[in-house]
């Protein structure tokens, strides 16, 4: 076989463990883990079972591989358009994460709720990703993501504010997403008040640095 010959068939590989993965992740948010057996699993998705063997060598693996998928996928859109002034990008962070959260529910759920039981190694990831989210919004605010021990832990509690947000949100709707991201920056902006009071090394960012939402948003009244 040559070369040509064996990227094409990496990448045809590469299509079919991402089809495998899309499927996973849509019966794993709906389905508990161990009411899935790996033949229902092939059945759904319509392949042999030695074929997700072959990917993935086992259903953990197999489940692993599906929650790194969808943590990837919101970090993605939370974290994108690097080139944006940073007030912009702390906007959007915030924003492409309620996107997710909305067109992603069964994802979102499965990442904000750690998946089956407390499983160390799906904790594992799930923290990983929460620190991306804090590095970019402290990018955002600070123009840098290392930050002091205090910074972070004041973000990271904000961040879980965010989580548990959002899945009531999702639960019930009946405010728009920029309702709840304006909310969501402003409740940042009292954190990075509260920073700034412990931490002299994170100075509040000016007001005319922020974002609108975060400098004048104001959530608008739920409609009767």
């Amino acid at each position: 076989m040559n070369s040509g010959q064996q990227r094409g068939v990496t990448g045809r590989s590469q299509v079919r463990r991402g089809e495998l993965i899309a499927t996973g992740r849509k019966l794993f948010a709906d389905t508990s883990y161990d009411a899935l057996s790996m033949d229902d699993i092939a059945k759904h998705a319509g392949v042999a079972k030695g074929l997700i063997y072959y990917y993935f060598q086992s259903k953990r693996g197999y489940y692993l591989a599906i929650i790194e998928d969808s943590m990837a996928d919101l970090v993605s859109r939370a974290a994108g358009d690097t080139d944006l002034p940073s007030a912009e990008r702390v906007y959007r962070t915030v924003d492409g994460y309620l996107r997710f959260a909305q067109h992603h529910q069964a994802a979102f759920r499965t990442i904000a709720t750690g998946g089956v039981g407390f499983d160390t190694q799906v904790q594992s990831i799930r923290d990983a990703v929460r620190q991306e989210l804090i590095a970019t919004i402290a990018e955002g605010a600070y123009a840098r993501r290392d930050i002091p021990l205090l910074a972070r832990l004041a973000l990271l509690g904000w961040l879980s504010s965010v989580e548990a947000i959002t899945l009531d949100w999702l639960g019930h709707q009946e405010l728009t997403r920029e309702t709840v991201c304006a909310l969501l920056i402003r409740m940042l902006r009292g954190t990075l008040h509260t920073i700034a009071e412990f931490e002299p090394g994170c100075p509040e960012p000016p007001a005319e640095s922020l974002p609108a939402a975060l400098a004048e948003a104001v959530p608008a009244p739920v409609e009767a």
